[in-house]
């Protein structure tokens, strides 16, 4: 049978192979009360979003096309004018709700507070930057519709020069180069350098690009102010004008010496007035006692731009970005007091620091003691080797050992935050599963290290920790605070508080973690990778009818697994919930 077996606090996983293969064969069911859990607010809110999409489009899309103020702009450009129309109102409300996600020191208020007491809702804001992600994709998409339907106005301008309505025009002349519109005028110039700051923040944000140079990324991001600067100059050409006078002068009316407006029967009037092809839009009556009337026009049709209305969309979202911003640049003015700076094994390099009135929640940020907080970094990419080379000599072959500490004037370093995080939700679940990957491992020695501080407040009654590494030598990165959080808590008989797993992904032979006070941890540690179905199986066996907060940080492969068996149902009747801190 497979069972937990406790064994000085140790909680080991042995599994029939029989039940194993019996419980493969029952396929990869969906549990819709653990698919609701982990997906549903997030999936409303995304049906929610596209829908505000697709409304304002087509809502706008249909006015261009119908709306009788726009009856001769579209006749001179076609259903060109339609798509940029309607694209500009997707990319109005997508402009204005990009900035949202990047308010963090607010998500982190919000999360932190009761403002939000359910806690669907407060996973709902670690979706924050996957929602920055897609709002930027359908802007870089919207942005291609956009510009392709206002190039083909700026042909239909020059081919479609009206001498009847010289004020619709935005050529000065038929058959002017287009080209002249896309570079003389506002939003012409405006359109071509928002495409390339544009260009420049998409091309920036790629993976490749963040991990080779950070730096790139940083700044070019750090465009988007000039951005909305030239999206306001943008819509204040007004190249598009709609008519003002349509009571007086309805669209498609037939001009007439008459000094009122009237009705007429409508075959006596063509009889009278045209004796050649009718008008566009008349047919030639059949019967000539039909009674059909047409409108005279009272007046010469009066055109005007719109008053601008993007800044209507993007000026909430945008102060309060700037206020926040300036908010953190206040709070992060004062540099931190670095106590020490450690290099671990595997390019590893962990800061500890003094900041005056720094404040963290559990799951924030790594503390050992209330005065004192760290951070630990992996070195990769060109930002964190310089930071590296500031803070540490060159490395030494003792220092690829074991943790080299070094104490010396270090330079000014400043630190932004804490913010709001996933993992803050650990403590409030009665059981739950951290998983690790590799450096994914930081974002949990803060929960560590609260349930050193004491674990009796906090809701959680059973912790499971597996932290998966490549080399043995990352596992002395927190080696200290886990055996110090084993030994305290067999000291307060509860040994089984917190099921630590380490598995040794990559490796020639058995290895242990070197030094005698680490044994705790070899008698834990496993070669290979976890077999994350039967983990689920057992934890799901010990905990029936619970709900089991998941918290995954590390590579993209274990965290896509780890969502599909949470999303799986069980015979047991336990509820995984899924959480997820990425760095990428």
């Amino acid at each position: 049978m497979s069972h937990w077996n406790r064994c000085h606090g140790r909680c080991s996983i042995l599994v029939c192979p029989y039940r194993a293969q019996h419980r493969g064969t029952r396929g990869m069911a969906v549990s819709w009360r653990s698919w609701l859990a982990n997906e549903g607010v997030k999936h409303l809110c995304l049906v929610i979003w596209l829908s505000l999409n697709v409304l304002l489009f087509w809502k706008t899309f249909v006015l261009y096309n119908q709306g009788p103020e726009y009856y001769y702009i579209h006749r001179m450009l076609g259903l060109a004018l339609c798509l940029s129309r309607a694209s500009a109102s997707v990319l109005n409300f997508n402009c204005g709700l990009i900035l949202l996600p990047m308010c963090r020191t607010l998500l982190a208020y919000l999360r932190g507070s009761q403002k939000v007491p359910s806690r669907r809702t407060r996973r709902l804001l670690d979706k924050s930057r996957t929602f920055h992600i897609t709002c930027g994709v359908t802007i870089c998409i919207f942005s291609g519709v956009h510009v392709a339907a206002h190039l083909v106005n700026a042909l239909n301008f020059s081919v479609n020069y009206s001498e009847d309505f010289i004020e619709l025009n935005a050529a000065r002349y038929q058959n002017e180069d287009p080209r002249k519109l896309l570079f003389t005028t506002v939003p012409g110039l405006t359109g071509v350098c928002m495409v390339l700051v544009l260009f420049l923040m998409v091309t920036a944000s790629t993976y490749a690009i963040r991990v080779s140079n950070y730096d790139i990324f940083w700044y070019t991001h750090n465009l988007f102010f000039v951005f909305y600067m030239l999206l306001l100059l943008h819509v204040s050409g007004g190249l598009l004008k709609y008519q003002t006078n349509v009571q007086t002068h309805p669209p498609g009316c037939i001009n007439s010496s008459r000094t009122q407006s009237q009705d007429i029967f409508l075959p006596e009037y063509l009889s009278e007035n045209f004796h050649g092809p009718l008008p566009e839009g008349f047919s030639k009556p059949e019967e000539r006692n039909q009674k059909t009337f047409v409108k005279i026009c009272l007046e010469e049709p009066r055109f005007q731009a719109h008053f601008p209305q993007t800044w209507l969309w993007i000026s909430g979202p945008l102060c309060l970005y700037c206020a926040e911003r300036l908010y953190r640049c206040i709070r992060s003015n004062k540099p931190v007091t670095i106590i020490s700076v450690i290099s671990h094994p595997s390019d590893v390099m962990e800061i500890r620091m003094v900041k005056e009135n720094f404040k963290a929640r559990p799951g924030q940020c790594p503390t050992e003691t209330k005065a004192t907080f760290g951070v630990h970094l992996k070195v990769v990419g060109d930002w964190t080797e310089r930071l590296r080379d500031l803070l540490l000599p060159p490395s030494n072959q003792d220092s690829e050992i074991l943790p080299f500490i070094r104490s010396r004037s270090y330079p000014k370093l400043y630190i932004d935050g804490p913010f709001g995080s996933p993992f803050e939700e650990s403590l409030n679940y009665e059981v739950s599963l951290c998983i690790a990957g590799g450096i994914g491992v930081t974002p949990f020695a803060s929960i560590l290290n609260t349930l050193l501080d004491g674990w009796k407040p906090y809701k959680l009654r059973r912790l499971y920790f597996i932290w998966v590494c490549r080399d043995i030598q990352s596992f002395q990165w927190f080696a200290d605070l886990l055996c110090m959080l084993h030994n305290k808590l067999w000291q307060e008989n509860r040994p089984d508080y917190v099921n630590i797993q380490l598995y040794l992904s990559q490796t020639d032979g058995i290895q242990t973690i070197i030094g005698e006070k680490y044994n705790t941890l070899n008698s834990r540690l496993f070669i290979g990778r976890p077999r994350w179905k039967l983990l689920f199986d057992e934890i799901a066996k010990c905990n029936r009818g619970k709900t089991v907060g998941v918290f995954c940080c590390g590579p993209s492969s274990i965290s896509k697994t780890l969502h599909s068996l949470s999303n799986q149902s069980n015979s047991y009747g336990t509820k995984f919930e899924y959480n997820k801190e990425s760095f990428s």
